[in-house]
């Protein structure tokens, strides 16, 4: 079984048909799905769903495009939403250079505040890092913060070396599907299966064969498929090994467990 360990069921291109996109992961073999928040409307949104379907765990956190319109009573609202048990993680959180929606200094000023609630919280960190790899990881580094991962993985091999030593996983988007996507395949062909996550981000990123459509969950079954071939290893194995990254990192139990427990 597979686990979609960071997509946006929260966001509005799933409104006319979020539970036939949930059944349709589960025919697919997706045991698990992690809905992360990106702003705090959107934060308690993702816990609703959470709430409503026992294998969606949420995540709460201030996306770096929306951080200059957060302040003091955001994150403790936050800190409030992080209490309940289907909250796994904090984030995602970081700093965009590509977009710049919000000042860098101010992206930087709230992505050390963030920092340091998920280590006050004692949550696992999802990072958003685009075009703004030495910042994230120098303020990673200082933060102390040492449980996470690396969402979306843009760097290279030699980045992503420094976050898995600094103990974060790096999760596999869609785009290693591309054929250009040549900096991220050398990557997921060095790197160490059980240091790995997979995701959708959907409803962006749509791997081949679906690419120009929406992404959802249940297209993670494509990027499990080209790690598998450039790693030259059965796809079984890569879905097993990556879903037990993801529980292991979000504290989340495989259903045979839960079955066993009750």
């Amino acid at each position: 079984m597979l686990i979609d360990s960071h997509a946006h069921l929260e966001m509005k291109e799933f409104e006319s048909d979020r539970r036939a996109v949930i059944e349709r992961a589960g025919k697919a073999g997706v045991d698990h799905i992690v809905t992360v928040g990106t702003n705090l409307a959107l934060s308690r949104k993702a816990l609703s769903i959470a709430r409503q379907y026992e294998n969606i765990y949420a995540t709460v956190g201030v996306h770096p495009h929306d951080v200059a319109r957060a302040g003091d009573k955001t994150f403790d609202d936050l800190k409030d939403l992080a209490r309940d048990p289907k909250v796994v993680a904090y984030g995602e959180i970081g700093l965009d250079y590509f977009r710049n929606l919000s000042p860098r200094e101010t992206q930087k000023e709230m992505f050390g505040k963030q920092l340091a609630l998920a280590a006050e919280l004692k949550l696992p960190v999802i990072i958003h890092d685009r075009d703004a790899h030495e910042d994230t990881l120098a303020m990673v580094k200082a933060s102390g913060v040492r449980c996470g991962v690396f969402h979306c993985f843009s760097g290279d091999w030699a980045m992503a070396r420094q976050c898995i030593d600094l103990g974060f996983y790096i999760s596999v988007p869609g785009v290693v599907t591309y054929d250009k996507s040549k900096t991220l395949q050398d990557v997921v062909r060095q790197a160490p299966l059980d240091s790995m996550l997979l995701e959708t981000d959907c409803p962006y990123l749509t791997p081949e064969p679906h690419r120009g459509k929406r992404n959802e969950p249940s297209y993670i079954i494509h990027t499990a498929g080209k790690v598998a071939e450039i790693k030259g290893i059965p796809w079984e194995e890569v879905a097993h090994v990556t879903s037990c990254n993801t529980r292991k990192l979000f504290g989340i139990a495989s259903a045979a467990a839960k079955q066993s427990a009750r």
